[in-house]
């Protein structure tokens, strides 16, 4: 029996230290025996014993494995499993080095369903056994925070405060857990920020808190309103890591506009560097859209610095586009400099907003990107409007998008901005208003560009033909070859799609093609609405004349 077979090998040991493997075989057969059957009383008064103590420090170790095993079952031996781990770990029976190396090989080797479990087992014991480590507990704890990581971006990340709450894969406990693990060396950073152990320990912090950020912050839907009235597990977590980085005397400006990190990335490849910009997007996400560790960031930096600094991050983070609103509501409207759009992140954050809006099918993202792009067009000044006018003309390809800068050089030229009057005007508007494919432009498809188009040469004539400002014969030019190219357009699109409709209308099969005839009717409707507003410019011009 088991009582017998432990009780046979203690007779054999009790009086030598020197252990061979078929002693620690046949320890751990008894042991694990025990524990199998129930009888971890028994295995537990063994282990205290006084004159068994040496047995225990050169071999009671390797039953942690099936200790902890037995902790995460919860069932009625787990207790004693619980105690006989307090006892092996917290009482310094067992080396520390041995000790950490089996514990972090059980978290690595977590069953993917019980890795909330580990954690929540474990963590008080790496802890114990590290804060025993002296001078070498700063790479132990970037062992153990390491190991601990790879397993929590394992867990899937609640996306509603219901699945918050009910944490069904743990991540919220582990994240819990994962905190009050590192609160006794966020603190001895604090205390002895001089000597070499807290320079590697803060080192180590900084890594977590990096990493934290990335996985799993970045990906978490966090509500401050929401916030205020519901405990929120993870907002406590983001928090917290912020916290952590100005207790260990992180600067957050220096992470985030200045990258103290970047000696680094000289040396790590092009996959950490940008995990590294990801965590610092985070960061910048936390900081000025949920407020949070505000009362740390310092209010000298002025709103074009923080919003140049934060277009890198604004560029990894457009799916949700918060930061890019919060950056830009601070900014001045038309502040924004015509040098900053030849800045890497400022051509490619428009770049990719214009995709969004055209490719993404989640039609709240569309929507929200459209008001990020109106947003950025509004803070920038006159110059830099014209520029970036020029350029998304001439790259977007899509009319939708093309009707939105139509629209925006309208409203532009309401105001006195020499950048939209005058030969500056005329010169965008030869660029501007055209059909991209002549008299075969396809008009249905480009009907938002064409009637962007009439509206705008509408508005100028009106308000230029009693000034006099020059720009009236150049731009009664531009109207002209316009509405004549157009109206050669409207001719053959409304003679084709007038034919399909009288064809269609003839055919005995018409209720089977209801569809297409209501297709073919709006395209007229658009024609004839297009053809109005020509009549309406050429009226201008002709009455101007006489």
């Amino acid at each position: 029996m088991a009582a017998n077979q432990l009780e046979d090998v203690v007779q054999r040991w009790r009086t030598t230290e020197d252990f061979k493997p078929e002693d620690h075989k046949l320890f751990l057969n008894a042991g694990h025996t025990c524990i199998a059957q129930g009888d971890c009383t028994q295995l537990l008064d063994f282990i205290k014993e006084e004159a068994n103590q040496h047995i225990v420090r050169s071999m009671g170790s390797g039953l942690l494995p099936r200790l902890v095993n037995e902790v995460q079952r919860k069932d009625q031996s787990s207790a004693n499993c619980q105690a006989i781990l307090n006892h092996l770990v917290l009482l310094q029976i067992c080396s520390v080095k041995e000790l950490l190396n089996i514990l972090l090989l059980q978290v690595e080797d977590s069953d993917p369903n019980g890795i909330a479990d580990s954690i929540v087992v474990l963590m008080p014991l790496i802890q114990s056994v590290l804060l025993r480590m002296g001078e070498a507990k700063a790479h132990g704890l970037a062992l153990a925070l390491d190991s601990l990581q790879k397993q929590i971006s394992k867990l899937p990340v609640p996306y509603s405060h219901k699945q918050e709450q009910e944490d069904v894969y743990g991540l919220c406990r582990s994240c819990t857990a994962v905190l009050t693990f590192v609160q006794p060396f966020v603190q001895e950073v604090k205390n002895q920020d001089t000597n070499s152990v807290a320079t590697e320990l803060r080192a180590a912090l900084l890594k977590f808190c990096m990493e934290s950020l990335r996985e799993p912050l970045l990906h978490v839907q966090l509500d401050r309103e929401a916030n205020m009235t519901e405990i929120s597990p993870l907002w406590n977590f983001a928090t917290e890591i912020m916290a952590i980085l100005a207790v260990i005397q992180e600067s957050l400006p220096k992470i985030l506009f200045y990258h103290p990190l970047r000696g680094k990335e000289d040396t790590i490849s092009e996959k950490d560097a940008y995990h590294l910009n990801e965590s610092r997007a985070c960061m910048a996400y936390l900081l000025f859209v949920q407020l949070i560790a505000t009362e740390v960031f310092p209010t000298v930096f002025c709103p074009v610095f923080i919003l140049q600094c934060n277009m890198e991050y604004i560029n990894l983070l457009l799916s949700r586009c918060d930061l890019h609103v919060k950056s830009l509501e601070r900014v001045t409207d038309c502040s924004l400099s015509v040098e900053l759009l030849d800045l890497k992140p400022f051509h490619e954050v428009p770049k990719n907003l214009i995709t969004i809006m055209i490719d993404c099918p989640i039609q709240h993202l569309r929507g929200k990107s459209l008001v990020v792009f109106q947003l950025f067009i509004e803070k920038l000044n006159g110059e830099a409007k014209h520029t970036f006018f020029r350029r998304i003309m001439k790259t977007s390809h899509h009319a939708g998008v093309e009707s939105i800068i139509i629209k925006n050089i309208k409203n532009q030229s309401a105001y006195e901005d020499s950048w939209f009057e005058g030969t500056l005007l005329i010169s965008l508007l030869r660029d501007t208003i055209i059909l991209p494919q002549g008299h075969e432009t396809d008009l249905l498809h480009g009907m938002d560009r064409v009637m962007e188009s009439l509206n705008l040469l509408r508005y100028l004539l009106i308000q230029e033909r009693n000034n006099s400002t020059g720009i009236w014969i150049d731009l009664c030019h531009i109207a002209n070859s316009y509405t004549k190219l157009l109206r050669l357009c409207l001719s053959m699109s409304k003679s084709y799609y007038g034919t399909e409709l009288r064809r269609l209308r003839e055919d005995k099969k018409i209720k089977a093609k209801g569809n297409t005839c209501f297709v073919l009717q709006c395209a007229l409707v658009t024609y004839d609405l297009m053809e109005s507003l020509v009549v309406r410019i050429e009226e201008i011009i002709e009455d101007s004349q006489n």
